[in-house]
């Protein structure tokens, strides 16, 4: 038997895929809803893939709404995109867009699907931040925003919730380091 060669097609995985296997089980309006939800997610990347490429060329925006608000903003307040912030290989994650002056933490978030945004993500970002650089975040001021809808919102992190996220993921990452040895005896 030759199988055909389907290398366009090779590492990208198909929306009725058999690995995931349970749109089989969905209505026709469930797959309607599921796939939606899928090309709002892939539109969503081309819009965040744009907004960080004009950023990075300090590019300033005249596309209304909400995506040239935060490319405008980005580049005013001089933020670095798409920034990795490591704690361990069990607690990171990248930013939108962050910056850090005189001990002024800003960070901002583009959410561009149907999901409400959390403030609470931005509050693990920033306890990143201070465990990775060592700030305490009482020392610092935090400022987080959420672009989405039309409308930002921008909230004045309190230190001690920062202060608790921190603590939380080292008390965790210790939890899962100590399963993971348990693991290899």
């Amino acid at each position: 038997m030759r199988f055909n060669k389907h290398r366009r097609l090779e590492g990208e995985h198909a929306f009725l895929s058999p690995s995931g296997y349970h749109w089989i089980n969905y209505t026709p309006e469930r797959l309607i809803e599921r796939w939606t939800a899928a090309q709002a997610g892939a539109y969503g990347t081309i819009q965040h893939d744009y907004a960080k490429g004009e950023i990075d060329a300090g590019r300033l925006s005249d596309i209304a709404g909400i995506i040239g608000l935060y490319i405008n903003d980005c580049i005013n307040d001089k933020m670095i995109t798409e920034q990795l912030l490591f704690y361990s290989e069990n607690c990171f994650g990248t930013t939108d867009a962050i910056s850090f002056r005189r001990r002024y933490l800003r960070i901002y978030d583009l959410k561009t699907g149907i999901t409400p945004g959390s403030v609470h993500q931005l509050e693990v970002y920033a306890a990143l931040f201070c465990l990775e650089y060592g700030f305490d975040p009482f020392n610092l001021k935090i400022e987080l925003r959420i672009y989405q809808d039309d409308e930002v919102q921008v909230y004045d992190a309190d230190p001690e919730d920062v202060a608790f996220i921190m603590d939380k993921i080292v008390r965790f990452d210790k939890i899962i380091e100590n399963i993971k040895r348990e693991g290899e005896s």
